[in-house]
């Protein structure tokens, strides 16, 4: 199927209102025009992760509204949902039913054994340090069957989240299954989390393991059967979304976020032109998502100095952003990530926040914009030390009153005005040409083309002095 080439609006199903009839007004009233497809972020029931700990796929959590509402809020965007392919609720009527009947489960091989995967005498200490690891232990869990006997599987993430083996023909009709009813429900695109880990290999570091992890992704396209397009969500180095994209996938552009950053910082532009020069046209940009800001994703785009002065930077002019938020402290996951808002990592700068934006509009791909992002929202510190979770620094609860006003601000309005237009404008074509230069070190030029060259959009941005331009068709445009 055909994606729109609109800007897409990354939220929880209650971020923005209490649930999905209360989203569906908001997008209708306060954000109309601006946003033309939804990652409706994990809808499921689920016991951990905000959402991510999916129990079953076939159920709307009631605290979230049906599956009427799902889609009739497909009626009017185009929706991402996720699929986390590495792993379930061990909650789950899967789990629970190996839980209780071990071997005789129909589903005892959904689940990976740590101890049926490693040969005699390991892992070894060596086995263990090679693994590609989220935590700072051994990536297992040990469970306790009916009949009291034990066993560990894998476990990547958190508690909640128990591994799925992917081998399996039990695992294989479970994904395609859930694919196709998420298919039949809605989706236009299946995000699928945490994919890099689904593959687990002998003497690998079990994170995208070649030549596997490419059978799984075709695999995982035949399920969908054309009804919908896939989006491996992959933080790493960005040779790895580059090869994904090689192969025709769409992929994220998560390097765009800390490029961005540095240029911003620093009022230089050679880097973030580099950047744009090497990305492709089927991806979808982010500034912020659910999760932290990636350092790793920049890697060898910033040279190790510019992201240590990126990061430090960050701590100095970030509004209220200290480097005890991504630690342990607030049970950070992921140590190359900064929990932050973005519009937070500029110091609430209302300037600065609309050239990141106006950057990201005119960028290759498709813009995603997460719902704090696209109300400019501040550091949530009261969310943050309430829960003790790192990440919800970035995740405020808006009420329909506060959107109301929030949308009043210059810098939403002006937001809302340019994702408008670039939803409206024939030159942001995918198919179309972009052409990116630096007529000094402190400025940066984008002008994309309609595959038909009719139409044309243009930036011109000063870094340095924050002042900016922006041409469709040779006309001035404002924001």
């Amino acid at each position: 199927m055909t994606i729109p080439n609109q800007t897409m609006l990354i939220t929880y199903p209650d971020s923005l209102g209490r649930n999905i009839k209360d989203l569906i007004e908001v997008l209708d009233q306060d954000l109309k025009g601006a946003v033309g497809g939804v990652h409706l972020l994990p809808f499921f029931p689920s016991t951990g992760d905000r959402g991510f700990a999916p129990v079953d796929y076939r159920q709307v959590d009631p605290e979230f509204g049906t599956w009427d509402d799902v889609r009739a809020l497909g009626e009017k965007y185009y929706l991402m949902f996720d699929f986390m392919i590495n792993h379930i609720s061990r909650q789950s009527e899967y789990y629970k039913d190996y839980q209780a009947k071990k071997d005789l489960s129909p589903y005892a091989e959904l689940f990976l054994s740590w101890d049926k995967f490693w040969p005699k005498g390991r892992p070894t200490k060596e086995d263990v340090d090679l693994i590609y690891k989220r935590k700072d232990k051994a990536p297992y869990q040990e469970i306790t069957f009916a009949d009291g006997s034990q066993e560990k599987l894998w476990n990547t993430f958190g508690e909640e989240q128990i591994d799925l083996d992917v081998r399996h023909e039990v695992t294989r009709k479970f994904i395609k299954d859930t694919l196709e009813f998420l298919c039949q429900n809605g989706a236009n695109i299946i995000r699928l989390d945490a994919f890099a880990y689904a593959i687990k290999k002998l003497d690998t570091n079990d994170f995208f393991v070649e030549p596997e992890i490419w059978d799984l992704l075709k695999q995982v396209q035949a399920d969908l059967n054309g009804k919908g397009e896939i989006l491996p969500e992959i933080h790493e180095h960005y040779s790895i979304p580059a090869k994904i994209s090689e192969h025709g996938y769409f992929v994220y552009d998560f390097a765009l976020p800390m490029v961005t950053l540095y240029s911003l910082y620093s009022g230089q532009s050679d880097q973030l032109a580099k950047w744009l020069k090497m990305s492709p046209m089927k991806q979808f940009t982010t500034l912020d998502t659910h999760d932290g800001i990636g350092v790793v994703d920049a890697r060898d785009i910033l040279t190790p100095e510019q992201i240590d002065y990126t990061s430090q930077e960050l701590y100095k002019i970030g509004a209220n952003v200290k480097k005890k938020y991504s630690s342990a402290e607030y049970h950070n996951l992921d140590i190359y990530q900064i929990n932050t808002t973005y519009y937070s990592a500029l110091g609430n700068d209302d300037k600065k926040y609309f050239l990141a934006r106006l950057i990201q509009a005119f960028a290759p791909g498709i813009p995603q914009v997460y719902y704090v992002g696209l109300l400019a929202g501040q550091n949530d510190i009261e969310l943050l030390e309430r829960t003790k979770e790192g990440r919800n620094i970035n995740r405020h609860y808006y009420s329909r009153q506060e959107i109301k006003e929030e949308v009043k601000r210059p810098v939403v309005a002006s937001l809302l005005k340019l994702f408008t237009f670039r939803n409206q404008e024939a030159a942001f074509d995918l198919e179309g040409s972009i052409d990116v230069s630096t007529p000094s070190a402190h400025e940066l030029v984008i002008t994309r083309t309609s595959q038909d060259r009719s139409q044309q959009a243009k930036i011109a941005v000063n870094l340095k002095d924050l002042s900016y331009q922006v041409e469709i068709n040779g006309q001035e445009v404002t924001f």
